[in-house]
């Protein structure tokens, strides 16, 4: 019987989404678990897996145009099936003649909607049950998690085959037999850099770090031509529209202050060096200042809020948005729970989350839900800047460039490592003497991180 493919809700906050492109044209033939069509939300671009099998009879939405979620946007069936009638009911409801399907009354199941599963997200369509727990946590088997671990590969990537869409080990090994060959690190690598293996081509034909770094480095593609003008959309559009009610709404106030980063320089290398060959990567200063924000925010409460109709909400989790540029616009993944978390565990996150987001894989949950964000251009030999409030965050840390200065040290002239901070609040809900306390203590634990051990 021919279903429609409905457009998958991606996310709690996601109302409308576009077709990237299509993957599978009208009558080709369609298995469970085929990628159908590339699908962005004003979050990421993600892949969408047909779940039943048949032929795609009917493309009824084109790339380029943005729908509401739940909308019908393809027909499958079998080869010969009359499909006018479905098609006709398909067309009304994108027309806005007939009630959607997140309007229609869900008397019972219905078998004309096809079961659609966005492949990395705990979120689907028409009541599929992904491979997740409540909270995003992936469900998988033990044995699937330890060849998960061996190889490199991340689970929430996988469709699972086992009950309740369980992954198993088997599903590990065929997803492995699909992907290119690639070493473990070169797949970490891959993460962190958000380069794709599948379009490098290694002497040999096994992929390996170095293979992945020369990528990353290639000269980027040209941008657009002189006098060519860009529609503004998707990610750029939801910047745009962020960034200037944060801009109408808020009455930011900034803060600024200088630390001296010696010992928190110093506490990097170490870092480095002891877990260097154990992660197979360096532990970063952004993955010290979410540690330290996080512990902040556990002691100052009164930063991790937001103003909500009625009142002034005081969030029970610590979620630090880290802000990261991607070929596709400014993206902020979101370190859930990050003060219950070690640094090391903050480093591993944060990398799989960057890799996911600038790779436009990001999953809905990855860059929302967060209660503080910290944005770092010290890279770029910035010392200090004022930054714009994430809304509907009550502020934003803002970090700038450690650099090496004489100082005054115990009397005596002596090179330091320096670290200028500021702290952009709003001014609504915060007032300019607790800021300064909350951004104190930021600058204490970055001069003094033995007081972490506290």
């Amino acid at each position: 019987m021919a279903k429609k493919v409905i457009l998958p809700k991606l996310g709690q906050t996601m109302e409308e989404g576009t077709i990237v492109e299509w993957l599978k044209q009208e009558g080709d033939e369609v298995g469970r678990g085929d990628v159908l069509f590339t699908l962005e939300s004003d979050k990421a671009v993600l892949e969408v897996e047909s779940r039943s099998k048949g032929v795609l009879r009917k493309i009824l939405l084109e790339p380029g145009v943005a729908v509401p979620v739940m909308m019908p946007v393809g027909i499958i069936g079998d080869a010969d099936e009359d499909i006018a009638a479905l098609v006709a009911e398909a067309q009304a409801e994108l027309a806005g003649e007939a009630p959607s399907a997140a309007e229609a009354e869900p008397e019972a199941p219905s078998d004309q909607a096809e079961q659609v599963e966005e492949t990395s997200t705990g979120e689907t369509a028409a009541g599929i049950q992904p491979a997740q727990a409540p909270g995003g946590r992936v469900i998988a088997s033990p044995r699937a998690r330890r060849v998960a671990r061996e190889k490199g590969v991340e689970l929430a990537g996988i469709t699972g085959s086992g009950p309740n869409g369980r992954i198993v080990e088997q599903d590990v090994l065929d997803y492995l037999a699909s992907q290119p060959a690639a070493t473990p690190l070169a797949r970490k690598t891959a993460e962190q850099l958000g380069v794709d293996l599948e379009e490098l081509v290694a002497a040999g034909g096994r992929i390996r770090a170095e293979d992945v770094r020369a990528a990353a480095a290639a000269p980027a593609a040209p941008g657009p031509a002189a006098g060519e003008l860009v529609p503004m959309k998707g990610v750029r559009a939801v910047i745009a529209e962020r960034m200037a009610r944060s801009h109408d709404e808020t009455a930011p106030i900034s803060l600024f202050a200088e630390a001296d980063a010696t010992a928190f320089v110093e506490l990097r290398e170490q870092l480095k060096q002891a877990f260097a060959e154990e992660l197979g990567f360096s532990i970063g200063y952004n993955d010290l200042l979410a540690y330290i924000v996080a512990r902040c925010l556990r002691e100052y409460p009164y930063m991790n809020i937001r103003l909500e109709e009625g009142g002034i909400r005081h969030l029970p989790d610590v979620n630090i948005g880290m802000a990261v540029d991607s070929e596709r616009g400014l993206l902020v993944p979101v370190l859930r729970d990050a003060d219950q978390k070690t640094v090391k565990e903050l480093a591993i996150e944060f990398r799989e989350l960057v890799g996911r987001a600038r790779g436009g894989r990001a999953q809905p949950d990855d860059l929302s839900g967060g209660t503080f964000t910290i944005t770092n251009l010290g890279m770029y030999g910035i010392d200090y800047f004022t930054a714009m409030i994430n809304l509907p965050e009550a502020a934003i840390l803002s970090v700038g460039r450690i650099r090496q200065e004489p100082a005054v040290v115990e009397g005596e002239i002596a090179i330091r490592s320096r670290m200028g901070l500021g702290l952009t609040a709003d001014h609504r809900i915060v007032d300019g003497a607790p800021a300064a306390r909350f951004l104190q203590a930021i600058v204490r634990y970055v001069e003094k991180p033995y007081l972490l051990l506290a």
